[in-house]
């Protein structure tokens, strides 16, 4: 009856590392990866292929940043630019002050303009054209720069246009679009900063001389630490002296703190709250599980989904679109006999035609969806899975340690004398005989009968195997076991705890019998506990329209009691692990798309089988190769926040390509001036305001996916 745990050692490089990856590179290589997504293409970054246009400015500095300096200094030079442009002095009735060297303040001013302002495009536009993937920046680097040639030839006479503020406030515009956009997609990748920074930077390590501060680069496994009262546990491990109550809601989305004694695993960046503990390190660096979501976070952020690769064809088509339509734009305004408008609406057509809104359009959804789903302890490994979650038919949970708690309790007693205070005393004396006993079942009596009151002491205490234990307790010999110990001592169930037995028996729970001296004076029923959460998780699956199944190993009247309690639509029942796969294929078979619900680990053929495979309760074990997605706590009700989030996020992505692409659809037939009959035409200018209109729509559209509720219901 004696209960061993065990603990993996594992050894890594130094939490501190990840603190400094998420500051540095690892932090800018996702944001690399998301803004290359974010232009329709996911092979080139924010500024094209794989050249960085900013190497000489800071090289892998803020993105957003870069563009805002850009923006800022190309707006100071575009004022004096259309201060001087003749076509706002006619339109406004002013005019501005002539000097000598005036007339060359716009042609100066708006050639810096475009090659400082215009430099991210033309370098973009560069890596578009060599990798053969032509997008928004080969379409915006031929806008300027057939505006800046039509401003040459209008500065040298060739033509008569005044275009150089058109030009200037284009570059303008373009800069301004980027860096809301880069902005949007850093503020999305914070959530990997946020979870390096939840790290200490020093931790307490006990020693034999008393306890030391160092770094906690220099913890290696095995040590001891010191969790003072407030701090956060500098490192994976278990604890060995002490209990405190833990906010773990940066690692499981759980708001309340929870309880955790000796031998119980505590994870890095968690906080005790009211008391310090000892905790002996088992995992640093790349092995805690702070750093196992940040690596999902990770690789969610850059993962693709079918949306997104809806929104890469649909830009890569729109750019062949704006290339033809702008030349057909060209040829049809000169054929016409108006060369000037030619140029004009030619720059229009490329401007408007730009996809920024589709290449942000499903990027920026996949960033916040996945840190707000982090923030939840809801850890997207593969977007397909999320994605695929709101089309789910049914959803199987494995029932130990994901409905119900994985250990006994005591759900039931009676006593023979059938009063309140002889249960309360039969309870009592059943945790005094077993308080020194290991086994799971001795350890749910006697944690229930400390809820009762103090427990007697206890002496001589015997176990006897397969049949139970017996102690002295205030001078007499008492005795608790199952059947077997009453057969062995030749006694009978009582008549007055049959009715009880029976009742306990045919739901396949253990029951455990109480004997002082040679007569029994009680029973007790012990129950895999069920989780205070299923229930809710249940009946809102249901409410969703989703068919709840059951599976487990357990005897089919343990599955069937558990079954009928929480109200599950159909049980699967004495399934071995290898086996439980073939369940999910039955109910496949059946038309429906499962989602399975499991630990992670005897549960994996089946994860991996099911459409959506999610693991529940692997706050401590995030490398979950089997499931899609993983709920870093063990709340079933997680799967109901995962349906929401599938809901949300789908719903944003397809809002945002309707936007884009529809936008597209009106916006280039009046760029080519398909209205020029009726006196209505679009400047280059106020094409790029329509276009980076676009984009801010969608970027905030998608920011309202923030608001998603993924807070669980409340338990019924």
């Amino acid at each position: 009856m004696e209960h061993e745990h065990e603990h993996e050692q594992s050894a890594a490089g130094s939490p501190l590392d990840l603190r400094e990856r998420a500051a540095t590179g690892h932090a800018e290589d996702v944001a690399h990866a998301t803004a290359a997504a974010a232009q329709g293409h996911g092979t080139h970054t924010a500024h094209g292929g794989g050249h960085d246009p900013h190497a000489g400015h800071g090289g892998h500095a803020d993105h957003a940043a870069q563009f805002r300096d850009r923006f800022w200094l190309s707006l100071v030079l575009a004022v004096p630019v259309v201060f001087w442009s003749p076509m706002f002095q006619m339109l406004l009735g002013y005019t501005a002050p002539r000097f000598p060297g005036s007339d060359l303040i716009s042609p100066v001013l708006g050639t810096v303009i475009f090659l400082y302002g215009g430099w991210p495009f033309l370098t973009g536009a560069v890596s578009e054209a060599r990798s053969r993937r032509p997008g928004m920046m080969l379409l915006v680097a031929m806008a300027i720069t057939v505006a800046f040639v039509a401003s040459l030839a209008t500065t040298s006479g060739l033509v008569d246009l005044d275009f150089w503020w058109e030009l200037a406030l284009l570059i303008v515009i373009m800069l301004f679009g980027h860096w809301q956009e880069m902005r949007a997609i850093g503020q999305a990748q914070g959530a990997l900063a946020a979870l390096a920074a939840l790290l200490p930077d020093e931790a307490d390590r006990v020693t034999d001389g008393g306890v030391e501060t160092v770094p906690v680069s220099d913890l290696r496994v095995g040590d001891v630490v010191l969790v003072r009262s407030g701090a956060r546990v500098p490192a994976d491990g278990v604890i060995v002296d002490g209990a405190a109550e833990l906010d773990e809601s940066m690692i499981t989305g759980e708001s309340r703190p929870v309880p955790r004694g000796v031998g119980d695993r505590v994870v890095a960046a968690t906080v005790a709250t009211d008391s310090a503990i000892r905790v002996r390190v088992d995992a640093i660096g790349e092995d805690t599980a702070l750093a196992g979501i940040q690596r999902l976070v990770a690789e969610a952020q850059t993962s693709r989904s079918r949306a997104q690769v809806l929104a890469d064809r649909a830009a890569a088509l729109l750019c062949w679109v704006a290339l033809v339509a702008g030349i057909v734009t060209a040829v049809a305004w000169t054929v016409f006999g108006a060369p000037d408008q030619a140029v004009e609406r030619t720059v229009t057509v490329l401007v408007i035609a730009c996809p920024h809104a589709l290449g942000l359009a499903i990027p920026l959804v996949i960033s916040i969806s996945t840190s707000l789903s982090a923030r939840n302890g809801i850890l997207v490994k593969d977007r397909l899975a999320l994605e695929r979650m709101r089309t789910v038919d049914a959803v199987v949970f494995d029932k130990t340690g994901t409905l119900t708690r994985g250990q006994h309790t005591v759900t039931d007693l009676a006593a023979t004398d059938g009063t309140e205070a002889g249960a309360r005393d039969l309870l009592l004396l059943a945790g005094s005989v077993e308080q020194d006993s290991e086994h799971p079942l001795a350890r749910a009596i006697v944690a229930a009968a400390r809820e009762r009151g103090p427990i007697p002491a206890a002496t001589g205490f015997r176990s006897m195997t397969g049949r139970g234990v017996e102690a002295t307790v205030d001078g007499r010999q008492v005795a608790v076991g199952g059947p077997a110990l009453l057969r062995d001592r030749g006694l009978d169930v009582p008549t007055e705890l049959a009715g009880h037995v029976d009742r306990w028996q045919g739901r396949g729970a253990a029951v455990l019998h109480v004997i002082a001296g040679d007569r029994v004076v009680g029973a007790l029923e012990l129950e895999d506990e069920i989780r205070p959460e299923s229930r809710a998780a249940v009946e809102g699956l249901h409410r969703l329209g989703v068919r709840v199944v059951m599976i487990t190993g357990d005897a089919r009247q343990v599955a069937e009691a558990v079954g009928a309690d929480l109200g599950i639509d159909e049980v699967f029942a004495e399934v071995l692990p290898e086996d439980k796969d073939a369940a999910v294929v039955d109910l496949q078979r059946r038309g429906l798309k499962v989602a399975m619900v499991g630990d992670g680990v005897n549960d994996a053929p089946a994860l991996a089988r099911a459409d959506v495979g999610i693991a529940i309760g692997a706050g401590t074990d995030v490398a979950i190769e089997s499931a899609g997605i993983v709920l870093a706590s063990d709340d079933p009700r997680g799967v109901l926040a995962i349906r929401r989030l599938s809901q949300a996020s789908y719903a944003k992505s397809i809002q945002n390509l309707v936007w884009a692409a529809g936008y597209n659809v009106v916006a280039i037939p009046l760029a080519a001036g398909v209205l020029a009959w009726a006196g209505f035409v679009l400047s280059p200018a106020v094409g790029a305001i329509l276009m980076s209109a676009s984009t801010v729509i969608v970027a905030l559209n998608a920011q309202l996916l923030r608001r998603t509720d993924l807070r669980p219901e409340p338990p019924a």
